[in-house]
């Protein structure tokens, strides 16, 4: 009988856990709004954006940044390669948008291992403003894209960002994708903001640039693996916060395979694990694995139907984050719940991956995840 009530007792603490992080997370969270252009004097905008490659959604969100209702703005996109076949599709978006200040820049700064900060560095020094933001190109950015970021910054801001939202999944493995972007990852990342831990998101970043270049410009953001990473540990470290955008913008997915989303949830897990270990380690806890095993082995232990006891604890974990989904309008689904017990199967295997070694890859790029300290600790054995 002790088993049975310590088991329940922690059971029922992590769902609790669980349904108070979407109480949270809805605090702070609002329906889309579009937010009107401003009326007077509003400050100029680059707007960075690194690109590779063509996706599905390419044509559509370079329309869409070109297409901003903010009253001075220039976008400068970033590729490595001049073979890119993106380049095609960029020059042909800036040539049919005179109106808009856009250009292209070629080439690749190696300042880091990560490919996408190298590829953001020429845009960043040929930004001629000074808001800038850093903006992944399958981003969706909708009209009043800049109104939302700029709405965010507050007089104790170091970093306004925007985690994605998972949008127009083609196929049941895109569905998971939305269930691991939308009611866990952005959801957790609108908690930790609700109790004052803000983390960077990297696919939108607003920064003031020379506040950043007075703290080593971007090329400080390779201080970690992840330039998210790196943001929050410099910004929290000038003692302003990290906020994100109320409504956070859409990525449209398309299609997705599980071999996909296992490697691109494993490469953010071992990014996670390396630059944040302290708060990577509870992740375990976040999804429905641990609180149904615990359910489980008390009903075993007092005699309780384990069919009943294990639908009891998905109704009460999955409900609740259903109810966020439809409240803040995000992508739902008959097939969406499906797909979250899907995503809570494969999460304890994830955690699992996060603490292995190895390199991870980035859209074709291998990358050995290292900390600051194996870094300076190898050019201290090299020096030696």
């Amino acid at each position: 009988m002790e088993l049975a009530l310590t088991a329940a007792f922690a059971s029922s603490a992590l769902l609790l856990s669980n349904l108070a992080s979407i109480l949270l997370a809805s605090s702070k969270l609002k329906a889309r709004r579009l937010i009107p252009p401003p009326s007077g004097n509003q400050p100029p905008v680059s707007i960075v954006v690194p690109s590779r490659g063509v996706e599905p959604f390419t044509q559509e969100t370079l329309q869409r940044a070109l297409s901003l209702g903010w009253p001075r703005y220039e976008l400068i996109f970033c590729v490595a390669h001049a073979e890119d076949p993106v380049v095609k599709l960029i020059n042909a978006a800036i040539a049919g948008h005179p109106e808009i200040p856009a250009q292209l820049l070629i080439g690749d700064d190696r300042v880091s291992a990560n490919p996408k900060l190298n590829n953001c560095v020429k845009g960043w020094q040929a930004a001629q403003h000074n808001w800038v933001i850093l903006a992944d190109s399958n981003v969706l950015m909708p009209v009043d894209y800049v109104q939302h970021l700029m709405a965010a910054w507050r007089p104790d801001t170091g970093l306004v960002c925007s985690t994605p939202i998972g949008s127009r999944p083609d196929g049941f493995w895109a569905e998971v994708e939305c269930a691991f972007l939308n009611t866990l990852q952005a959801r957790w990342q609108y908690t930790g903001e609700a109790l004052g831990l803000g983390f960077a998101q990297g696919k939108s970043m607003l920064w003031n640039k020379p506040m950043l270049d007075a703290n080593g410009g971007i090329e400080a953001l390779a201080a970690e693996i992840a330039e998210d990473a790196a943001a929050t540990k410099l910004v929290n470290g000038l003692g302003l916060r990290v906020n994100l955008v109320a409504s956070p913008f859409e990525q449209p997915l398309g299609q997705r395979t599980c071999a996909e989303i296992w490697s691109r949830q494993t490469r953010w897990a071992r990014l996670r694990r390396v630059t944040f270990p302290l708060f990577y380690t509870p992740e375990i806890l976040t999804g429905v694995a641990v609180p149904l095993l615990l359910a489980l082995v008390a009903a075993a232990s007092a005699g309780v139907g384990l069919p009943t006891t294990a639908l009891c604890v998905l109704a009460f974990a999955y409900a609740p984050e259903c109810l966020l989904a439809w409240a803040k309008g995000w992508y739902l689904s008959p097939r969406i719940v499906t797909a979250m017990i899907v995503r809570d199967v494969m999460l304890p295997a994830i955690w699992t991956r996060g603490w292995l070694g190895g390199a991870v890859e980035w859209r074709g790029n291998a990358m050995t995840i290292r900390t600051k300290a194996m870094t300076e600790l190898e050019e201290a054995s090299s020096g030696a």
